[in-house]
C-alpha cells in the first residue's frame, strides 16, 4: 500500500494511506461549491506528496472540464451564456468552468480543440489560443514560427513603442515613449480585438521587400526608405520627467526655490539660469540642451555645529538646482505645481524629445525577427514594382531559413491580401487563415499567389534579375533608440574613492577595459597602448625606504616625513591608486605590506 506526505501551502500535515482519494474528494467539492474554487490539489506518485494549494500569488487559468469524455460546456450552455441568463461565475459554482494552477495541472490531461476528445481527457481549452501568454497573443500564424521566436516575439512585444495610456500627457513617469502615428495592424489575431487594442495601438504597417541591397542588411539590419521616415513613419515622442522638492530641515532652514544669487556654493554663472523664469522654473515650449537648468534651487549645508547656526547669508547656501541629464536635449513639454505628503512644494517638469528612426534604432516584427537600421536610402534609389510602388523596409532573406519564421512569410502575403481587400484579416494561433485561401485570394486581385513581383533598380531602372518577394507587415520601433546609448568620452569626471573614471553614461563615464580586452592588447603585442590604457588611475605616492610605509606630504613646510621613521629617506613612485588602497586595506587589518625599494 502506497503511503502519501500530504502539504498544505508547502506545510506538512501528516500522511496517508489513500492519497487519490484525498484528491478526488478535494476536486468534487470544490466542483459541487461546498469548499471555495481558490483552492488547488495535486498528487504526485514519483515523490509519494499530495500537494494542496491555496497561497496567494499562483497563476491559474480556466479551463473546461470533461467527464466521460465529454465537454460539460454544451452548447445549451453556450446560448444560455449568450442570452445572459447565467454568468461566468455560475460556470464555475455549477462545476462546468475551473481554475487550475501549474501543480495541478500536473495531473490533468488536457486537449487543444473539441474535435480531439477522448475519454482520457480532463479537461478542454476555451480557445486554443489561451496557452499563450498575453503579449503572445498578438502574434498572428504564430504556429508557424519556432517556439523560440513566438518567446522572442512576446518579449519584444513588451518592449514596443506606441500608446501605452491614453492620458499620457496628464501622468509623470520618469521616462515614457509615445508613438505618433500608431496603427492597427491589419494582420491581427483575437487578443487585439478582446482588450480594446484601437486605443493603445504599437507600431505600423509597412510595406516590406525581402532581398538584399547592396550589402546594407547585413547581419539582420534593415534598410529604410528615407521618404517614408519624411512622412512620419514610426516617429516617436520621449517623455522624461524631472523633479525637485522643497525640504524642510532641522533648525528651521529650508530650501528655496528660486534662481540662485551670485556667490552662492556652485554658482554657474548668470548664463545657466537665463532660461529660468522669475520663480526660477523654465517655461513650457523652451528649448533645453545637454545639463540646462530647469529648476533653481538653493539648499542649506548641511552637519551645522554649535556656533554655525547663527552664520546665515550666502556663505551658508548651496546651489542644488534640477539640471537636465549629461547628453539629453528636448523642449520642455509642461510643468506641475504639487505639494508632497508633508506639505513641501514639489515642481516637475516634462521634457519632450522627438525621435525620428536613425541609423541604428531597432525595429522588430512581431515574429522575434529584431534588427536595427542599417542604412536610410532615398525613395528614388529604392527598388519599385511595375506600379510604382517603394517598399518602406528591404528585409534580408538571410534571416529566414535559420530562424524557420514561416509565420513571417504568411503575415506578409496576408497583409498584402488585407491591403488589396480592405479588410483586415484575423488569424489566431491554432486557427489560421489557410494558406492556400490567402494565395487564392490574392490571385483575384491580378498577383501572383506567392507574393513575388516583377522590381525595378531605383538607380539604372533595370528589371532586377529576380523576382522580389514584397507585401504588408506590421513593424514595431523598439525602446531600444540609439540616441539614448551612443557612448563617449576623453576625459572627465573620476570617482573620489578609487581615482579611477566614473561609471556610466550618465555620468560621463570612462569605457572599461576589462581583462578580456587585456587579453587581445597583448595577443596583438600592443604593449604601449596597454600600458596606456591602464594608467587612468597613475598616482605618485612617496614611499619611505627604510620601512616600506606610504610617508605623509607635509603641505605646510612642503616636505616629506614617515611617521615611523621620522626623517628617514623618502622616494615618490607611481603606482595605480586602487594598489595604495589595498595597501590602506592590509594595514586595517594589522597586515605590514612592505614597499621594498630598489636602487636605481
Amino acid at each position: 500500500m502506497v503511503r502519501a506526505d500530504v502539504f498544505v501551502d508547502g506545510k506538512y500535515m501528516g500522511s496517508s494511506e489513500s492519497p487519490k482519494k484525498i484528491v478526488e474528494t478535494i476536486k468534487e467539492k470544490r466542483r459541487t461549491g461546498n469548499i471555495t474554487e481558490q483552492i488547488n490539489v495535486a498528487y504526485h506518485p514519483h515523490l509519494e506528496e499530495v500537494k494542496v494549494t491555496t497561497d496567494i500569488g499562483r497563476v491559474r487559468r480556466p479551463l473546461i472540464i470533461i467527464e466521460n469524455g465529454k465537454s460539460k460546456f454544451t452548447d445549451e450552455v453556450y446560448e444560455n451564456l449568450k442570452e445572459n441568463k447565467i454568468k461566468w461565475s455560475d460556470l464555475i459554482k455549477t462545476g462546468i468552468i475551473e481554475y487550475l494552477d501549474s501543480e495541478e495541472e500536473e495531473n490533468s490531461y488536457i486537449a487543444i480543440k473539441e474535435e480531439n476528445v477522448t475519454k482520457n481527457h480532463t479537461h478542454l481549452e476555451l480557445d486554443p489560443s489561451t496557452i499563450l501568454g498575453f503579449s503572445a497573443s498578438f502574434i498572428p500564424y504564430a504556429e508557424y514560427d519556432r517556439g523560440d521566436r513566438v518567446n522572442y516575439g512576446a518579449k519584444m512585444v513588451g518592449q514596443s513603442i506606441g500608446i501605452f495610456s491614453t492620458n499620457f500627457l496628464e501622468r509623470t513617469d520618469t521616462k515614457s515613449n509615445v508613438m505618433v502615428y500608431p496603427q492597427e495592424p491589419i494582420v491581427q489575431t483575437n487578443a487585439h480585438k478582446i482588450i480594446n487594442y484601437q486605443s493603445h495601438p504599437n507600431g505600423m504597417n509597412l510595406i516590406i521587400a525581402v532581398g538584399c541591397y547592396e550589402g546594407y542588411n547585413i547581419e539582420d539590419a534593415v534598410i529604410i526608405n528615407k521618404s517614408s521616415l519624411e512622412r512620419g513613419v514610426l516617429w516617436s515622442y520621449l517623455y522624461r520627467t524631472y523633479e525637485a522638492e522643497q525640504k524642510r530641515y532641522l533648525g528651521g532652514q529650508e530650501d528655496k526655490m528660486g534662481i540662485p544669487e551670485a556667490g552662492i556654493k556652485g554658482y554657474m554663472g548668470e548664463d545657466a539660469y537665463k532660461q529660468l523664469s522669475e520663480d526660477g522654473i523654465i517655461n513650457p515650449e523652451e528649448k533645453i540642451n545637454n545639463e540646462g537648468v530647469l529648476i533653481g534651487k538653493m539648499s542649506p549645508l548641511r552637519f551645522l555645529g554649535t556656533m554655525d547656526q547663527f552664520i546665515t547669508g550666502v556663505e551658508n547656501i548651496r546651489e542644488t538646482s534640477v539640471k537636465l541629464r549629461y547628453g539629453d536635449k528636448g523642449i520642455v513639454d509642461r510643468v506641475f505645481l504639487s505639494e508632497s505628503t508633508e506639505g513641501n512644494k514639489i515642481i516637475k517638469t516634462v521634457i519632450r524629445d522627438l525621435k525620428v528612426p536613425e541609423i541604428g534604432d531597432k525595429l522588430a516584427s512581431r515574429h522575434g525577427q529584431k534588427g536595427i537600421i542599417g542604412l536610410i536610402v532615398p525613395a528614388e534609389d529604392m527598388p519599385f514594382t511595375e506600379e510604382g510602388i517603394v517598399p518602406d523596409i528591404i528585409f534580408n532573406p538571410h534571416g529566414i531559413p535559420s530562424r524557420m519564421t514561416m509565420g513571417k512569410l504568411l503575415e506578409i502575403i496576408a497583409g498584402k491580401v488585407a491591403a488589396l481587400s480592405g479588410e483586415k484579416i484575423t488569424s489566431s494561433i491554432f486557427n489560421p487563415v489557410p494558406e492556400n485561401e490567402i494565395r487564392s485570394r490574392l490571385e483575384k486581385h491580378g498577383y501572383n499567389n506567392d507574393g513575388k513581383e516583377k522590381m525595378f533598380d531605383g538607380r539604372t531602372g533595370e528589371e532586377l534579375e529576380s523576382e522580389i518577394f514584397i507585401g504588408n507587415i506590421f513593424y514595431q520601433k523598439l525602446d531600444h533608440l540609439v540616441s539614448n546609448k551612443i557612448h563617449a568620452r576623453s576625459r572627465g569626471p573620476v570617482t573620489l574613492l578609487t581615482k579611477q573614471p566614473t561609471e556610466g553614461r550618465s555620468k560621463e563615464g570612462g569605457l572599461r577595459l576589462g581583462e578580456m580586452e587585456k587579453d587581445c592588447l597583448i595577443a596583438h603585442g600592443a604593449a604601449l597602448t596597454l600600458k596606456e590604457r591602464f594608467d587612468s588611475d597613475k598616482t605618485p605616492v612617496p614611499i619611505c625606504t627604510e620601512c616600506g610605509f606610504v610617508a605623509i606630504e607635509d603641505k605646510i613646510k612642503n616636505k616629506y616625513f614617515c611617521t615611523i621613521c621620522g626623517n628617514s629617506k623618502i622616494t615618490e613612485i607611481e603606482i595605480s591608486y586602487a594598489f595604495k588602497l589595498m595597501l590602506d586595506e592590509l594595514k586595517s587589518m594589522l597586515i605590514y605590506p612592505k614597499i621594498v625599494m630598489k636602487e636605481e
